[in-house]
C-alpha cells in the first residue's frame, strides 16, 4: 500500500518532544510544525501513534492540502481529494474545524461546503444519490490557516490525553500530555525517583512512573479507527502486542506525592491504581512547608497552584518563596515546575538554569528548571 500521510496536533512547546518521540518508534519523514508534528507511515503506524503517543493529542490521516481563498475554491479543493478511499457508502462523516487568519472566517460555512463536497464526490464514485449514515463514524477535521487548508479524518475518537486512569480530578488538573511533556524534559529513568509536593490528581506522578516503566498510555482505550472497514483489526493485535512486550516488569521507580487536600490523595493512588502504576507511588498528607527536599538523586516535579485573582497571586507568590526555602537543589537533586507567573523566578529566590515555555491549554507558561 502507499504510505499514508498523518498528522498529530500537539500543545504549542511540544512539537520537537513529540517528534522525538516518533522517530524512536521508527516512524519515518517526521517533521515539527507550529502546533503540530507531520509523519509517514502504513496501518501500523497509525495504530502505533495512537496507542503508545505520550504527547500527540490525536492521530489524524492527512487527506490533502490545498490553498483557498474563496468558497468556490474550497469546495474544489475539497471534491479532489480521495474520499472514497477511506469513507464507504453508508458510513458517517461528520465535519469540524477551524479558521486563523484566512479569507474564509465563518466556520459554520467551511462546514457547510466541505460537507456538501465530500457528498459530491462520493456520490460520483458510488454512482448513489443519497448517503444514509448509519455506518461508523469518520470525523471530518478542517484547519484553515492562512488560507491553506489541510483536510483530515481523526482516527483517535477521544482526545489521546485521555488515557483513562482519570476519571476524577481535583479542580485544576494539568493536563496528561503537558505532564508528560515535563517528565520528558527531566528525562525519567526505570530508577528515578520523583517528588511533587503538589500532587492533585497524580497525573505527574503516574505520568513519570508508566514513562519509568515503558507503559504505552494507549494501550487499554479504545480508538476511533478501530472500526474503520479500511484498516485491518490485525494491526491493532500487533501494535499491542509490540507495546506489551515493551513494558519492563522490574524497575526501581518512586514517586511521592504530597497534597494538603485529603481527596487529592485518595486521588492520586485511585488513579495511580487505575493506571497498573500504583505500587510505585505513595501519597503523604503534607503542607510544602514541611517539604523535606531529597537528600539523593531525585526529582522534584511539581505544577503549584496559581489563580487569577489578587488575592490568588499573592498566595502563590507566597508558596513560591517557601519553595524556593525548602528546595535544596544540586547534589544529584533537579527541581522542575511551570507557572504562568512571569517573576516566577524573584519569588523562589533562585534564577532557573533553564527554561522552556509550554502552554497548558491557551495560559503560556514557563518550566522553570534547576540543576544546580
Amino acid at each position: 500500500m502507499d504510505k499514508i500521510k498523518l498528522v498529530s496536533p500537539c500543545l504549542f512547546g511540544t512539537e520537537s518532544i513529540l517528534a522525538d518521540e516518533l522517530r524512536r518508534m521508527g516512524i519515518e519523514n517526521v517533521s515539527a510544525e507550529n502546533g503540530r508534528v507531520l509523519y509517514e507511515g502504513d496501518f501500523n503506524t497509525l495504530a502505533r501513534a495512537n496507542i503508545n503517543s505520550r504527547f500527540a493529542e490525536r492521530v489524524l490521516i492527512n487527506v490533502g492540502e490545498f490553498t483557498a481563498l474563496t468558497f468556490t475554491e474550497l469546495f474544489e479543493g475539497v471534491k479532489a481529494l480521495p474520499w472514497e478511499n477511506y469513507i464507504g457508502a453508508k458510513d458517517t462523516f461528520p465535519v469540524n474545524g477551524w479558521s486563523i487568519n484566512s479569507q474564509l472566517h465563518s466556520i459554520p460555512d467551511c462546514q457547510s461546503i466541505i460537507k456538501k463536497a465530500v457528498v459530491e464526490r462520493l456520490k460520483e464514485k458510488y454512482k448513489i444519490s443519497w448517503f444514509e449514515e448509519t455506518g461508523p463514524e469518520y470525523k471530518i477535521r478542517f484547519s484553515i490557516h492562512k488560507n491553506s487548508v489541510t483536510m483530515m479524518i481523526d482516527t483517535s475518537g477521544d482526545g489521546l490525553h485521555k488515557r483513562g486512569y482519570r476519571r476524577n480530578s481535583n479542580s485544576a488538573p494539568i493536563k496528561e500530555t503537558l505532564a508528560a511533556s515535563m517528565c520528558d524534559l527531566a528525562r525519567i529513568y526505570p530508577d528515578t525517583h520523583i517528588y511533587d509536593p503538589f500532587c492533585g490528581s497524580g497525573t505527574i506522578l503516574i505520568e513519570a512512573a508508566m514513562m519509568a516503566k515503558k507503559l504505552a498510555p494507549g494501550l487499554n482505550r479504545y480508538f476511533a479507527a478501530e472500526r474503520f472497514s479500511f484498516l485491518p483489526t490485525s494491526v491493532w493485535h500487533e501494535e499491542r502486542t509490540r507495546a506489551q512486550d515493551l513494558i519492563l516488569r522490574d524497575i526501581d521507580f518512586m514517586g511521592y506525592g504530597f497534597d494538603i487536600d485529603d481527596n487529592a490523595l485518595e486521588l492520586t493512588a485511585a488513579n495511580a491504581a487505575k493506571a497498573g502504576v500504583g505500587k510505585y507511588i505513595k501519597v503523604k498528607k503534607a503542607d510544602v512547608k514541611d517539604f523535606v527536599s531529597p537528600s539523593e538523586r531525585s526529582l522534584i516535579i511539581t505544577n503549584p497552584p496559581y489563580g487569577e485573582r489578587l488575592l490568588d497571586v499573592r498566595e502563590a507568590e507566597a508558596l513560591y518563596k517557601t519553595m524556593g526555602e525548602n528546595f535544596k537543589i544540586g547534589n544529584g537533586v533537579k527541581a522542575f515546575v511551570i507557572s504562568p507567573h512571569d517573576e516566577f523566578e524573584k519569588h523562589f529566590g533562585k534564577m532557573a538554569d533553564k527554561r522552556r515555555k509550554l502552554y497548558n491549554g491557551m495560559i503560556k507558561c514557563q518550566v522553570y528548571m534547576y540543576f544546580k
